[in-house]
């Protein structure tokens, strides 16, 4: 690697597929429960395929781990406790790792939880959706309004550093004061950071065949401004299109991903982005992974590997462009030839225009402007 270079923080993310009922809005590689789940076989599986990735670290410590499904939280804490114990054996952990798991309140129990924690896991993703119990059952979701109460009074009281609470809006029968009794309550359960986000329909799941009837445009775009209005007088600042945080409770794994930072990626489906320096050349090389999608073909191949691609370099722009302007303040300028190997003044005629259209600033960071995070999709086309 060339003295002038540093490769980018190092991510780790684990995929669990199981889940006890697939809902109908998810587009995620999620299966539902069949049976007993090969608990033990999967352990192993995923810890071989961490162990055959290893050398991509390249030196690099893991600075965050983020345990997603699926529902992570239908493994056993023993289990979790034996995946973090042996990727840290087989790659160092940096000293303020951040590690967070996904959990279903519809699978909270106490004892279960506290294990959690006690394996190493501070921080918790807490997949609510809705408080609202009707909402609940149109999105089919396997809790009740009060047992999600429950399951964050709960996790608080266990003694979880940080607790994300994941919420939809612009739900089938919802009005802008339902969208905002949702927030009022995540709120006052003591929170220190929210994912926000409207629900869209997505290709290949039940929604997409039987879609239904969500608000009009009006009552989305008033959800979305009384929603965040209400998320920053309660003291969270929004960092990213869909995140909101307290003060020093920033996601950091989502923001390496935002910031063209690397991860890898273990388990049923999971993806990968890792970059290489070409020894010969002395160009950055970055490659993108995924493993094979079905927890079968995962858990019975000797080699897990589904697929792999080098972003050339005309993706590069838009690549890198995708995940950092999702950040409201925006990214590092010198992140774009560090971690794409492009010089910036490659791409000077795109940011002069998008500049120029009030949808883009430059200096320190790239950042959107206000105008540019409304309309993200027409400032990403500049970079295509």
């Amino acid at each position: 690697m060339p003295e002038s270079q540093t490769l980018p923080p190092l991510a780790l993310y684990i995929h669990i597929p199981w889940c006890i009922r697939k809902c109908p809005y998810c587009d995620f590689n999620s299966h539902a429960v069949r049976g007993e789940i090969p608990e033990q076989q999967y352990v192993k599986a995923l810890l071989a395929d961490l162990r055959a990735e290893k050398n991509a670290a390249q030196g690099r410590d893991i600075s965050s781990i983020f345990i997603g499904g699926g529902t992570p939280s239908l493994f056993s804490a023993s289990a979790i406790a034996e995946i973090l114990d042996g990727a840290q054996q087989l790659i160092p952990f940096s000293r303020d790792i951040e590690i967070t798991m996904e959990a279903n309140p519809g699978t909270f129990e106490r004892e279960r939880f506290a294990g959690f924690k006690a394996a190493g896991v501070p921080r918790l993703s807490i997949g609510v959706q809705s408080f609202n119990s009707e909402h609940l059952q149109l999105l089919g979701r396997i809790h009740s309004g009060d047992e999600a109460i429950k399951a964050i009074s709960a996790a608080s009281d266990i003694g979880f550093a940080h607790i994300n609470i994941d919420l939809m809006h612009g739900l089938a029968n919802q009005n802008p004061e339902q969208a905002m009794q949702d927030l009022k309550t995540a709120i006052a359960l003591g929170t220190d950071h929210l994912s926000w986000y409207q629900l869209t329909i997505e290709p290949n799941t039940e929604f997409h065949v039987r879609p239904p009837t969500l608000p009009d445009l009006d009552s989305l775009w008033d959800i979305q401004q009384q929603g965040q209005e209400l998320i920053a007088s309660a003291g969270f600042s929004q960092y990213e299109i869909s995140a909101y945080a307290r003060e020093n409770s920033r996601a950091r794994h989502n923001i390496n991903y935002w910031q063209f930072g690397d991860y890898f990626g273990i388990g049923a489906g999971a993806h990968a982005k890792l970059s290489f320096y070409d020894e010969r050349s002395g160009a950055l090389e970055i490659v993108r992974r995924v493993k094979k999608r079905s927890p079968k073909a995962y858990l019975e191949s000797l080699n897990p590997l589904g697929g792999e691609n080098i972003i050339s370099a005309d993706e590069l722009p838009f690549e890198f462009m995708m995940n950092a302007l999702r950040l409201t303040g925006g990214t590092p300028t010198k992140y774009y030839s560090q971690r794409t190997g492009q010089s910036l003044s490659s791409i000077d005629a795109q940011l002069k225009a998008a500049t120029a259209k009030g949808l883009l600033e430059v200096g320190d960071n790239i950042a959107p402007t206000r105008q540019g995070s409304l309309f993200l999709n027409d400032l990403l086309e500049y970079f295509i």
